[in-house]
């Protein structure tokens, strides 16, 4: 059932699609780490027109391990051949941050989204933006 309406009742938080936009202009290559599985990551990413953006979606069932552990986070280091000090996560919650941080990445983290009804200023990250925008104009290539 959930698959059938998997995106049905999404929307994109405010300037998704232009901090994506601003981070490949950037030539940042971008990947996609969540906890929901990857069958239902996939078509949700396509039904909101964000597949595109990303060169790889891991799903929380696609490794060994999901966030918190650093797992993921080190994968895709390695898949795009870079030190993880060279990455930035960019999440909603405290399991983003702690992935990132045990995987040796930077991260920032946005105000909304799911948290585990904690708030984000708890969050042990590198800083808090607001859009993905704010993410994009603070991150070099």
């Amino acid at each position: 059932h959930y698959l059938a309406i998997n995106g049905d009742y999404t929307n994109l938080y405010p300037h998704v699609r232009e901090g994506l936009d601003a981070l490949q202009a950037k030539g940042l290559r971008l990947a996609c780490v969540t906890n929901k599985p990857i069958a239902l990551a996939m078509p949700l990413l396509e039904k909101m027109g964000l597949a595109q953006y990303f060169e790889l979606v891991y799903g929380g069932d696609s490794l060994p391990k999901k966030k918190p552990d650093p797992y993921p986070l080190l994968k895709v280091c390695d898949d795009f051949d870079l030190p993880p000090a060279r990455v930035v996560a960019i999440g909603d919650s405290s399991n983003d941050a702690q992935a990132a941080r045990a995987a040796g990445c930077r991260v920032l983290t946005v105000p909304y989204g799911y948290n585990h009804g904690q708030s984000i200023q708890e969050v042990d990250s590198d800083g808090i933006v607001s859009t993905l925008l704010d993410a994009a104009h603070l991150i070099s290539a």
